[in-house]
């Protein structure tokens, strides 16, 4: 994927402020203002918000698996149960997690 970022001269600063955050993470300057726009977007969210903002559930099966959580499985993490009903892949639940993860920790 590729994106073009077009900012004026007083915008300068952030983006010099973007290349020194790449420059101490070791990332590039892509990665860095992605990671930004993931922070913004996903900070505060819910595992199930965060999986519908990555296009893998929608709100309908969302709603059912909390229902079901609700109903009969109330100690079980909603991941689990949305694999097991086969909504989602593992794969996805543990990206939703580590995005979840990384904001709680910050704040």
């Amino acid at each position: 994927m590729q994106v073009t970022l077009y900012y004026s001269d007083e915008d300068q600063y952030l983006m010099d402020l973007v290349d020194q955050k790449a420059l101490r993470e070791r990332k590039s300057r892509s990665s860095v203002v992605l990671s930004i726009l993931e922070e913004h977007f996903e900070q505060g969210k819910r595992i199930g918000e965060i999986l519908m903002d990555l296009g893998t559930l929608n709100a309908r099966e969302l709603e059912a698996a909390l229902e079901r959580q609700r109903a009969k499985d109330s100690n079980r993490q909603l991941g689990e149960i949305l694999v097991e009903e086969g909504l989602v892949d593992a794969s996805h639940v543990d990206r939703a997690l580590t995005i979840q993860g990384r904001f709680r920790k910050d704040s």
